[in-house]
């Protein structure tokens, strides 16, 4: 067996956990080994010694359990480990006691939240919902209430669950001084229920290590299959790009840094500027209101109008989960691209039209909202509830330019009419303002971030359910 080709060095930039040749899974949580950082330079340079000290850890590991393990072979391994771990499932993985996870009070939280391990970012190029864990945020063991964490972590993420959603971890930073136990990572697996793991579309590992890659097949025997081709590694963030826009992670110093060192020095090469530059005067995708008013000659943009039109049928009105679902990736490229030449869309179900205005709107050169606006709006919440409906009447009617104001009346009004049928597509004001609020405004300086999203969902929320005194429909 030829150990190099587990070297990160040699795994292309996404591979599926799923593939049969993954690497042996380590123990030496349980044992005295323990690399200090995951990321020490011995770790990337010695694979071959890492997978052979594995190895004997994982026979002495099951001799001491009375289940020895003789040949590990590439045929057997997962089929051996997969007995051992569920006939010793106690002792290998609950040697630490955790209490359940409850209710806790959100006030609880602000000690877990200070620290920003996990953050939302927006959307994905496929329209869902980021959310992102940065291990190098994570304290020392000492200095967290793990169980504390694990329910801020279901608090935090259950605003978005509802809805599909994609999972970035930076892996890069985490080390013996604040690496959770497998015991713990697993009580974390199976305390996130049905809805939690349904709807995430994809997990991506970024930075992973050969011990990352050895952890999860431990952790394999009590994954789904259907799960586990969720998870993608991604080496780079080049790669990352592709995904999402890396400016708008927050991705710390230190995780860049380390990318450069994985890549020669090469640092993340963006194209933010030439994203938005038109290629053809039908353009309608990354361009202003503007352009498309001066090229159209209308204030309604055509994709707009026809998504809505699309949406605004019966049967589509009444689609469970509209707008939280995504499309066919390609199949939404594709009516990007028939948008972008000027001609007329034709879609094959609602989810399509739902994720394309999603995505209209948040590719616009300028939100919708404007920049302009957005500083008002995150201060949404500090409003004196008897001065909201005055306060948001003047921001959307005097100081919304008049096009955006239009546009915007336009698509709040057919989200009242989705409202109107949300005993069948279970889409209130609170899930719409959810989807489509960091859709509607965002800072042209600052990403997007729990503490801003809060009251700009709440913002949307509010529009939603006055609209018909603030548009005065």
């Amino acid at each position: 067996m030829d150990v190099n080709k587990y070297s990160p060095a040699r795994v292309g930039p996404v591979n599926n956990l799923g593939d049969n040749d993954e690497p042996y899974p380590s123990l030496s949580d349980y044992h005295d080994y323990e690399p200090n950082l995951e990321f020490d330079d011995s770790e990337l340079h010695q694979p071959a010694d890492i997978i052979a000290h594995t190895v004997d850890l994982i026979n002495v590991e099951s001799n001491s359990m009375g289940s020895p393990i003789s040949d590990f072979t590439e045929d057997n391994f997962e089929e051996e480990l997969a007995e051992a771990c569920e006939e010793n499932f106690d002792s290998l993985f609950c040697s630490t006691s955790y209490p359940e996870v409850g209710d806790t009070p959100p006030e609880k939280f602000v000690e877990i939240a200070r620290h920003g391990i996990v953050d939302v970012k927006g959307d994905d190029s496929d329209g869902r919902k980021v959310i992102v864990v940065y291990a190098c945020k994570l304290p020392p063991i000492k200095e967290i209430d793990h169980p504390l964490l694990l329910s801020y972590l279901k608090y935090t993420l259950e605003s978005y669950v509802k809805q599909d959603y994609s999972l970035i971890y930076f892996h890069y930073g985490l080390s013996s001084k604040n690496k959770p136990s497998l015991g713990w990572l697993l009580q974390a697996y199976k305390a996130f229920d049905r809805n939690y793991k349904k709807n995430l579309k994809a997990l991506y590992l970024i930075h992973p290590t050969i011990f990352l890659k050895l952890v999860s097949q431990v952790f394999r025997p009590f994954i789904s299959a259907k799960f586990g081709k969720k998870i993608n590694y991604i080496h780079s963030l080049k790669d990352l790009h592709s995904v999402i826009p890396v400016e708008k992670l927050d991705i710390p110093s230190e995780v860049i840094d380390h990318d450069k060192k994985l890549n020669g020095g090469v640092p993340i090469v963006t194209n933010v500027d030439q994203q938005f530059l038109p290629t053809s005067p039908t353009q309608q995708f990354g361009v202003t209101l503007q352009f498309i008013k001066d090229h159209y000659n209308v204030i309604i943009p055509p994709v707009v109008k026809q998504c809505v039109e699309y949406l605004d049928q019966p049967d589509a009105l009444e689609t469970e989960g509209i707008f939280r679902r995504s499309a066919n990736a390609l199949k939404v490229r594709a009516l990007k691209e028939i948008a972008n030449s000027g001609q007329i869309l034709t879609f094959d179900d609602p989810h399509e039209a739902a994720v394309l205005l999603k995505k209209f709107l948040r590719e616009l050169k300028e939100p919708l909202l404007t920049y302009e606006l957005y500083d008002e709006i995150v201060q949404f919440q500090s409003w004196n509830k008897d001065e909201q409906l005055r306060q948001v009447s003047i921001l959307v009617m005097e100081k919304l330019p008049e096009d955006n104001y239009k546009v915007l009346k336009y698509i709040i009004s057919f989200l009242s009419r989705v409202m109107e049928r949300s005993d069948l597509n279970k889409m209130n004001a609170q899930n719409l303002a959810v989807v489509f609020g960091p859709n509607l405004v965002w800072s042209e300086i600052v990403s997007m971030s729990l503490a801003a999203i809060g009251p700009i969902n709440m913002f949307t929320q509010y529009l939603l359910l006055h609209h018909n005194e603030i548009f005065m429909i």
